[in-house]
């Protein structure tokens, strides 16, 4: 089970740069999905790559789904020749992503991020317009059911915008 409390905190204390996407950034919009994990987009910068390795290495991340005893190394190096890792971790699971389909990596997705309040932390969360776009690009059935979701999310905070003016 992911601790959704503890896996975000432990990031932004280790002073790693992502953005929230997936099921939680859908969630912090107003979607009443569940989800398992945590989905981020990070920095692909060095010296970010070599604080989120430190910053997981306690954690014991390993590649969900892959059998026991694979070897496999959480290593900056790892990290620098691979892209997108969906990791187990003894606090839950997290999917770590270079780059997302429809919509790049952390410095294209950064100027639709906003900071909110998740976990009882500040962090960076895709916007739900750029949300329902790289949604869409992903193309999963999940996914597309989700955008469903997010537009009547958008249009109703929308009418609700226009209601108070």
């Amino acid at each position: 089970m992911t601790e959704f409390g503890r896996l975000l905190p432990v990031l932004i204390q280790g002073n790693v740069r992502f953005i929230l996407i997936g099921g939680v950034a859908a969630a912090v919009h107003g979607s009443a999905r569940a989800t398992f994990d945590i989905d981020v987009v990070y920095d692909r910068d060095p010296q970010n790559i070599e604080r989120l390795v430190r910053t997981m290495q306690e954690f014991k991340p390993y590649p969900r789904g892959a059998p026991e005893g694979l070897p496999f190394s959480w290593s900056v190096e790892s990290v620098r020749n691979g892209l997108n890792f969906t990791l187990t971790t003894s606090i839950g699971s997290i999917d770590l992503f270079g780059e997302i389909v429809g919509g790049g990596g952390y410095k294209d997705l950064l100027p639709d991020a906003k900071t909110i309040a998740v976990f009882g932390v500040q962090c960076l969360c895709l916007s739900v317009d750029r949300l329902i776009q790289v949604k869409r690009a992903a193309g999963r059935p999940k996914d597309l059911e989700v955008v469903a979701e997010l537009e009547a999310i958008r249009n109703e905070q929308k009418n609700q915008r226009e209601t108070v003016r």
